[in-house]
């Protein structure tokens, strides 16, 4: 009685100490995630001070980013990082201050920052990041700088002027009669500042962020002091005078002068509408093509699990509990004959445990993250706070990994409970961990601000070792308390010998063509992903993806019965590992998309970006491996328990 008592005030403590742990986070979360500081809009009035901030260098060809400020542009007295949450170092941003400063509705013309003389080494890095075609990213009033460009030949569909964001470090040219390429670099910017007035107070709300990038050979007389005028840049000269000067090109020991004009412009865009002109706007009806398809696959289905629930198990059910006789019930054939081995305990039992209860941790994690950014918690503005949440949520859902797999690991027969939460929390995270290990090495070997740094790196092992693991350990334990889970028939002691299968229900086909339809009601989605990511874009969740999400669910659970029955069928009942295959084989097919994507649409040559790029495919491929395979498991577990369940034996 007293050892009850214990082991309850046990559980209550620990339970305790997981909802201390869980509103702790959420605090934390609270205010490194959900930062509202890009929500509320900022007012100014005329002569309010605009600092401009600068991004990290990405390019499109390489997709690796670096620091603004290892190129040599013009530096403010003082450096200040800009840090919002976690999930910003960890994508490579590195925001901080710059020299350009603007005050509100006030315009300047060719105001100069700064002039350098570049060394050997200096006019090496600014040609490979102009042949490497990097781009340049700034920040105003968090609101992304942009290139308007305009189309010339478009669709009635289309919008007349699409968005570049950033501007390229320079551009490559030929001078007549000369031997070889020139690189030229962008010294000067033509920033325009876009506003919307309020009509009832006198502040304005910035709406717009954009540039016009130019090459520009400055002259002035004399020897330069801060009070000389550049000749190229007078404020009386014609706008066109001043744009057909020389451009000013990237060589050993020239000099660069860096300038900039700020004009203001008034705009009918409202704030809370500013961001539509640079979200990603998608194709809407291959979308609705998309949405279509995925609901056909859905719709077959279900149709098929219906005919075989209604008809085919319906009428052996019936027919099978008529018999009257164990001699009768042995001349049977098909599905019914292997109830004595129907839940026989698989192979590499532990590992299956450990696989499920990782993916209920992904499971958790994603319809949670999804609602929160339904819901306005992760505003385009509030840069990488997704993945922020993502990777707190999965901290957090370590409870139920830990539930999961100890709950399958009791109903299996096993009893080593510190063994199992161990290896749940130990498995993936190692196995991501030693991934990104291997990146963050091939990235720091190239300079890269993608690379992570030690303090980020001790960071998430302190996050992964204090919370996911004791909170996959809490629920073990609690896993454990629970009474075992009942198997609806008895197994026999001595297994059944699987009679030879047909080609269409070996393991490799079935496995192969289960894949199919759960990577079919993604593709678009995993598309716009690959886009969005590849090219520099903003990407967002909409109600969309919670609604692919739920028809991703569906197919999973849908594919993974249809297979499970016709493999018992034909009297096979080691549909375990089967099952978490069959739905997990997308997996397969989302990588090999990845690849495609990667020959077709992208131009990478450099090596190490290669490396980089299907290092974060496999990690994708992996995690979507365990979440559709921890789905499909969990159908077929329901499904042959209801099956089994409705014999009288």
């Amino acid at each position: 009685m007293m050892k009850m008592e214990s082991r309850t005030r046990l559980a209550f403590v620990l339970n305790s100490m997981m909802i201390v742990v869980f509103l702790l986070l959420l605090l934390i979360h609270g205010s490194c995630c959900f930062n509202l500081h890009g929500v509320t809009p900022r007012e100014y009035s005329k002569g309010d001070l605009l600092e401009v901030k600068v991004n990290t260098l990405t390019s499109t060809s390489t997709q690796l980013p670096y620091m603004y400020y290892s190129l040599p542009y013009c530096r403010p007295p003082k450096l200040v990082d800009d840090i919002e949450n976690l999930g910003q170092v960890l994508s490579g941003d590195r925001i901080q201050n710059s020299p350009y400063v603007f005050r509100m509705m006030e315009p300047q013309k060719c105001t100069v920052v700064c002039r350098i003389i570049l060394d050997a080494k200096a006019a090496k890095e600014l040609k490979e990041k102009v042949d490497n075609d990097y781009r340049v990213n700034m920040i105003l009033d968090d609101l992304p700088l942009v290139v308007p460009i305009h189309r010339l030949l478009r669709e009635l569909r289309e919008p007349p002027i699409f968005y570049q964001f950033g501007f390229h470090v320079g551009l490559q040219g030929r001078y007549v009669g000369s031997e070889g390429p020139k690189y030229f670099i962008h010294n000067h910017l033509a920033f325009t500042v876009k506003y919307h007035k309020d009509s009832n107070a006198n502040i304005s709300r910035i709406v717009g962020f954009e540039v016009r990038p130019f090459s520009v050979q400055h002259k002035y007389e004399g020897i330069w002091n801060e009070k000389n005028l550049l000749n190229t840049c007078e404020p009386h000269s014609k706008q066109k005078d001043f744009y057909s000067n020389l451009p000013q090109e990237i060589e050993e020991k020239k000099e660069i002068t860096f300038t900039y004009n700020v004009e203001f412009q008034e705009s009918g865009t409202k704030w809370a509408s500013r961001w539509d002109a640079y979200i990603f706007e998608r194709e809407s009806r291959l979308q609705w093509f998309s949405v279509i398809s995925s609901l056909t696959i859905i719709l077959f289905l279900s149709g098929t699990i219906a005919v075989i629930m209604l008809r085919t198990v319906y009428a052996d059910v019936s027919k099978y509990n008529e018999l009257e006789t164990e001699e009768e019930t042995e001349d049977e054939t098909g599905w019914k004959v292997v109830h004595g081995d129907i839940f026989r305990p698989p192979s590499n039992s532990d590992l299956l445990c450990v696989c499920v209860g990782t993916g209920v941790q992904f499971l958790g994690m994603i319809p949670i993250t999804t609602m929160l950014a339904i819901l306005g918690f992760f505003p385009p503005s509030n840069r990488d706070a997704l993945s922020t949440s993502l990777l707190l949520t999965w901290l957090l859902m370590g409870y139920f990994a830990g539930y999961a797999s100890a709950r399958l690991h009791k109903m299996f027969g096993g009893e080593e409970r510190k063994s199992i939460a161990l290896r749940t929390a130990l498995m993936f995270p190692s196995i991501l961990f030693t991934i990104f290990f291997f990146l963050n090495t091939l990235l720091w070997s190239q300079n890269s601000s993608g690379a992570m740094p030690l303090g980020t790196i001790f960071t998430l092992v302190f996050l992964w070792l204090g919370i996911s693991v004791p909170l996959v350990f809490i629920g073990a334990y609690s896993g454990f308390k629970k009474p075992a889970i009942e198997d609806p028939v008895v197994t026999k002691k001595v297994p059944r010998e699987i009679p030879e299968q047909s080609w269409y229900t070996k393991p490799v086909f079935s496995i192969l063509v289960g894949g199919v339809c759960p990577f079919v009601t993604i593709f678009v989605e995993f598309f716009y992903i690959l886009v969005t990511t590849c090219f520099n874009q903003f990407y967002y969740i909409s109600t969309f993806h919670f609604f692919f999400f739920i028809i991703l669910v569906i197919t999973c659970a849908e594919v993974s019965i249809v297979v499970c029955y016709f493999q018992l069928r034909s009297e096979n009942y080691l549909w375990w590992w089967r099952s978490y295959f069959t739905s997990g084989a997308s997996a397969l097919y989302l990588f090999l998309y990845a690849t495609y994507f990667f020959f077709i649409k992208l131009e990478i040559s450099n090596m190490v970006s290669v490396m980089v790029y299907f290092r974060y495919m496999l990690i994708a491929s992996l995690a979507f491996f365990v979440l559709t395979g921890t789905i499909g498991f969990y159908a077929c577990f329901w499904f042959t328990r209801f099956l089994y369940s409705s014999l009288k034996i």
